[in-house]
């Protein structure tokens, strides 16, 4: 792995626990048969999907993405309005695989996603037959070829969202925003829209069960959320960071994180034992490697523990499959 590459301390083992009601085997083999049947019958309809007007295509990408959500038994929360059509940027903080469907629930775009996702079974085909854009995240020579995709993509009217922390993080910790993708709407003139993504239980705290962190593997988180019970997704359209307001991409990135991240600071609690660069409002230069970085490979588990919810979880916690 490139040392480059964005990391983040959360694992599964620390992070992903569901301290909450568990779904019986029955209904989480129904839920997710039920989610492979949407995912099947979309493989095929879309490249037809991406020949309607905007306005059909959008509402048959909203319907179809809520339906994917709802079918793991996760309600959804939406706080705010799209606002109108046009080219911007939409960035929010990344949690889950769930993030990509629940996002296009609300405001359906084109993703950027890295490379490998377009190597998986099923999800592959569909992500490029959506639209998505893909990254090479070890190939930092691909960088300035995929801000100038995105930027073309956004002043031909697309929405494209991005996920800048780079990796996906537990919801109470969180990392720095890369600043490559920003550049991207200042060369585009489009504005930003910051979104907040969080993943909670009926009691309002922060939910485990999505999180898909560190070397979680796909199957083990999807038998994760559909055994989870009592887990709402909350979605929170943030006013939108206008084109021209900030003319660098550092102030850019910096302004769409306060947004996003800024005022959960309470929730998301600094990593004990994290080097100070991973720690919330420590960012020497995300774009650049760093030793952290470099070493993420062998940083110790007990680094994480500060991810784990306060609240200790009760023997019936679900536990992914061996």
């Amino acid at each position: 792995m490139s040392g480059w590459l964005p990391t983040s301390p959360c694992t599964p083992e620390a992070c992903a626990g569901h301290p909450g009601a568990a779904a019986g085997a029955v209904r989480a083999v129904l839920r997710l048969a039920t989610a492979l049947a949407l995912v099947l019958l979309a493989v095929p309809a879309a490249p037809a999907v991406r020949l309607l007007p905007a306005r059909p295509r959008r509402a048959l990408v909203r319907a179809w993405s809520a339906a994917l959500v709802r079918s793991m038994g996760i309600r959804i929360t939406v706080h705010g309005t799209p606002g109108p059509d046009g080219g911007r940027l939409i960035v929010a903080n990344h949690i889950s695989w769930l993030d990509v469907p629940l996002v296009a629930a609300v405001l359906p775009s084109r993703m950027l996603a890295k490379s490998e996702i377009g190597a998986w079974p099923v999800l592959g085909p569909l992500a490029a037959r959506a639209g998505t854009l893909f990254i090479e995240r070890d190939r930092i020579r691909a960088l300035p070829r995929t801000v100038a995709t995105l930027a073309g993509a956004m002043r031909a009217g697309d929405r494209v969202t991005v996920f800048p922390e780079g990796s996906t993080w537990c919801g109470r910790a969180q990392g720095p925003f890369r600043r490559a993708a920003f550049q991207s709407a200042l060369d585009a003139r489009v504005p930003v829209q910051p979104v907040r993504i969080a993943y909670r239980l009926a009691d309002g705290e922060l939910a485990g069960a999505p999180a898909f962190v560190g070397e979680d593997p796909l199957t083990a988180s999807l038998w994760r959320i559909a055994r989870a019970r009592g887990v709402r997704a909350e979605v929170r359209l943030l006013p939108r960071i206008p084109a021209g307001r900030h003319t660098g991409r550092r102030e850019l990135a910096a302004a769409a994180r306060e947004a996003v991240l800024g005022t959960t600071g309470r929730e998301l609690p600094l990593l004990t034992g994290v080097p100070a660069q991973q720690r919330p409002g420590a960012e020497p230069d995300p774009d650049q490697p760093s030793a952290t970085d470099r070493d993420s490979a062998n940083r110790p588990a007990a680094s994480v523990h500060q991810c784990v919810s306060s609240r200790p979880a009760p023997a019936s916690s679900l536990r992914t499959p061996s």
